[in-house]
């Protein structure tokens, strides 16, 4: 059999595996397993334990948990609910302020979090009913905080980033970086579409006779400010050269614990429990499919699957962005079936050296890759940022949700188109900044 027939045949097992709802670390090292065994040998699996650990002895890697718990830390408090308040004060006169005022809030929670549907659940809660009361359809009000969650994984520090860079051996301080002119530029085209979409519905300035003074206005700052300058000196840390992501990680997240038990008093002991179990069982997750992953890899690689692949594409001799079209359209498909983790580090090692072969930027395809990712979070079936909106608003249905959410992922293919065009929107800042 021939390593393309081989690596077809792995696609196929692997998306029938994963499909039946099979822990994703599981299921790809139970396919990396077998095919070693049916292709290699029993030998072959004497490289198992030596290929896991190799790959998970990075010291990189410490930063996913530190970040997790960072994350959140975050979450368990009110910040979202304050972050939404403080906006919707300051933007109320602005048509369709309260649409805006939770995009605003979704960018921001996301940028503290680095979670998707931790940014939903937070935001969501408090801005759809409130946005409904004030006579926004429900489609808009359901869509705008499915896409404004999605935002999670591109505004750095974003954890899908940190997968990627391990998994291409890019800097992981410049796909942070990368990833912040995008994902404004995606955020100011989510704000752009909802500002139009009330406007025509005549949902706009619904609250026009209230009237907040400068002291309602300052009233919440003092408690955001201090989050918003963590994120800002863990950014400047990473960028500035003064730490590595690591330990820039390790000190947002205990400055994070503080101010959430400083600020908004989360000082019982099982509060502080909640928050690092459940920063200890994703990132445990994580590093298990991390693991698993990097055997997948491997199998790829021994079988000459990647290789293969990279060599075939190199050899069709055909315009590169129709290559980049079809590696576009592989991950939309992939990203309605499959999280975003498991994507990224199954897709990775086949798609660098077609990515390189082909003269595009790793650092600018990590940010295209995300913006996918951020596709697949909302589309069905398995859109997880879909199924945490249904869970708080169950009065309205996943069909309405997925209407609303429909034109925002019309909102990031344009911002892919635009970064094809302008590849300097994403690979500009890391340049300038970090030569």
């Amino acid at each position: 059999m021939t390593p393309l027939a081989i690596g077809l045949l792995v696609f196929v097992v692997t998306t029938a595996l994963l499909a039946t709802g099979l822990p994703i670390a599981f299921g790809l090292g139970a396919v990396a397993l077998l095919f070693m065994i049916i292709f290699d040998g029993w030998a072959s699996v004497h490289f198992v334990p030596e290929t896991i650990f190799s790959g998970l002895n990075d010291f990189t890697l410490v930063s996913l948990p530190m970040f997790i718990i960072m994350g959140a830390a975050v979450a368990s408090s009110r910040a979202g609910s304050d972050l939404y308040e403080a906006l919707s004060r300051w933007l109320h006169r602005i048509p369709g302020s309260l649409v805006i005022s939770n995009i605003g809030a979704c960018a921001l929670f996301a940028a503290l979090t680095g979670s998707s549907p931790a940014t939903c659940a937070a935001i969501g809660k408090m801005g759809i009913p409130e946005m409904r009361k004030r006579g926004y359809e429900a489609d808009l009000a359901t869509g705008a905080i499915a896409a404004g969650g999605t935002l999670g994984i591109l505004i750095p520090p974003s954890i899908t980033m940190i997968l990627y860079g391990i998994a291409s051996e890019t800097s992981i301080g410049r796909l942070f970086i990368a990833g912040v002119i995008p994902g404004l530029l995606l955020t100011a085209t989510f704000m752009a579409w909802a500002m139009f979409l009330s406007w025509k519905r005549g949902t706009v300035l619904v609250d026009r006779d209230r009237i907040y003074s400068l002291a309602e206005k300052l009233e919440l700052l003092p408690r955001l400010l201090p989050f918003i300058a963590v994120i800002v000196g863990v950014i400047y840390a990473l960028y500035g050269g003064i730490a590595t992501p690591s330990e820039a990680a390790g000190i947002g997240a205990a400055l994070c614990v503080l101010m959430v038990v400083a600020i908004y008093r989360v000082w019982r002991p099982m509060a502080l429990w909640t928050i690092l179990r459940d920063g200890l069982r994703e990132s445990g997750m994580l590093m298990l499919i991390i693991g698993t992953s990097i055997l997948f890899g491997y199998m790829m690689s021994s079988l000459q699957v990647t290789q293969s692949v990279a060599q075939s594409i190199a050899e069709m001799h055909v315009n590169r962005w129709l290559i980049f079209g079809a590696i576009n359209l592989m991950l939309l498909v992939a990203g309605c079936f499959l999280p975003p983790a498991a994507i990224i580090l199954m897709t990775t090692p086949i798609l660098m050296p077609v990515i390189t072969a082909a003269g595009f930027d790793p650092i600018w395809f990590g940010v295209i890759l995300t913006i996918n990712m951020e596709l697949g979070l909302i589309t069905p079936p398995v859109g997880l940022n879909l199924f945490v909106i249904n869970g708080i608003t169950p009065d309205v249905s996943l069909g309405t949700i997925l209407k609303g959410a429909f034109p925002f992922m019309l909102c990031m293919v344009l911002v892919i188109v635009i970064l094809c065009v302008f590849p300097g929107l994403a690979t500009w800042l890391p340049t300038y900044l970090m030569g």
